[in-house]
């Protein structure tokens, strides 16, 4: 009886345990699912944005705003929202189907890829391709005209104040501790000029799986939601104006983040000299055309050496300006302008 008694009391603290847990899971959810997260970092930032998925973040916090969650929208499916699978004309400025984020990985968070965490606090700031002091709105319609070889959206579009709202919600997410956001980590350049073929072979084995062949891209199984993974060339992707089709800042996104899924910037693939050579390649292939990129940089003597379209502050080729080698330029400016240049 004794033995009977004291089972029942172990069954009723074992029920009693279980109903708790029972309890205590639904207040789990709802804390987890209400709560915007945050983030401690100490050692390894780069791990905790790898792992970070902004779509999921945003669909399980309800107290991020409507706006954030729409400019979360305009850069992850800018072809859809505002380009030209966009459903009404009045809503297309991006003039191809890329999306901001197939160079901003990672919803923009990823470093190594042009993060924008913490961008809003790095604007107003000079820029030499305008030679003025530009605002973070100059440097977003920048990428519409160019990357996107698009149209500007103006300061007060909707589009433009849930992008920049999306970009601030990025900056009070992350802790100000994280530093390695700005732009991509610089290469080394190499002394040599970019050899096409060396860049075919390197494209052909690390690039086509997801670019295709012709560079075309791979589109998404259905078509109206744009690419899986963008082209490089032709028609629809970025403009002969764009930052990235200057070899050195195109090598420098290649080694830092391709190939995809397989590269970062702190375990890159591809060497220096692999990542320029195969940026050559793809940047030799033809692609849309900025107008007037002669009126880009006033003081010429700022352009980044390996712009490839003219005019510029010296005598080196328009050849050697597109493929190098680039250290003779450099040295030039460092010399008869004692300017340092690095891209």
């Amino acid at each position: 009886m004794e033995e009977f008694g004291s089972l029942v009391r172990r069954l009723i603290l074992l029920l009693g345990a279980f109903t708790g847990i029972l309890l205590l899971i639904p207040l789990l959810l709802y804390l987890h699912k209400t709560k915007t997260p945050t983030f401690v970092v100490v050692d390894e930032p780069a791990t905790v944005l790898n792992e970070w998925l902004p779509e999921t973040i945003l669909k399980e916090s309800p107290d991020v705003s409507p706006l954030v969650k729409k400019g979360f929208l305009f850069v992850s499916q800018t072809s859809q929202e505002m380009g030209p699978l966009a459903s009404q004309e009045a809503d297309r400025f991006s003039g191809n189907n890329l999306s901001c984020t197939n160079c901003h990985l990672n919803g923009g968070a990823l470093p190594g890829s042009a993060s924008w965490v913490h961008i809003v606090d790095r604007f107003p700031q000079f820029g030499g391709r305008a030679n003025a002091i530009g605002t973070l709105e100059d440097r977003i319609n920048g990428c519409m005209e160019r990357s996107m070889n698009g149209k500007k959206l103006a300061e007060d579009a909707p589009q433009m104040k849930a992008i920049i709202a999306y970009m601030d919600w990025l900056e009070s997410v992350f802790p100000k501790e994280i530093k390695t956001f700005k732009g991509y980590p610089a290469i080394t350049i190499p002394t040599v000029a970019v050899d096409l073929e060396k860049g075919k072979s390197i494209y052909t084995k690390e690039c086509t799986l997801c670019h295709g062949v012709e560079g075309q891209g791979v589109l998404r199984s259905d078509p109206n939601q744009g690419y899986e993974y963008p082209p490089l060339w032709g028609a629809d992707s970025y403009n002969d104006g764009a930052g990235m089709h200057r070899v050195i800042t195109a090598a420098a996104f290649i080694k830092n983040n391709m190939p995809f899924g397989q590269a970062t910037w702190q375990a890159p693939k591809l060497t220096d000299e692999e990542a320029f050579h195969v940026a050559g390649y793809i940047n030799s292939f033809e692609r849309p055309h900025k107008q007037n990129t002669e009126a880009d940089y006033p003081d010429k003597k700022l352009k980044p050496v390996s712009t490839p379209y003219g005019p510029w502050a010296d005598t080196f080729s328009p050849t050697q300006h597109k493929y190098g080698p680039f250290p003779p330029i450099i040295d030039f400016y460092l010399q008869s302008y004692s300017l340092k240049k690095t891209k």
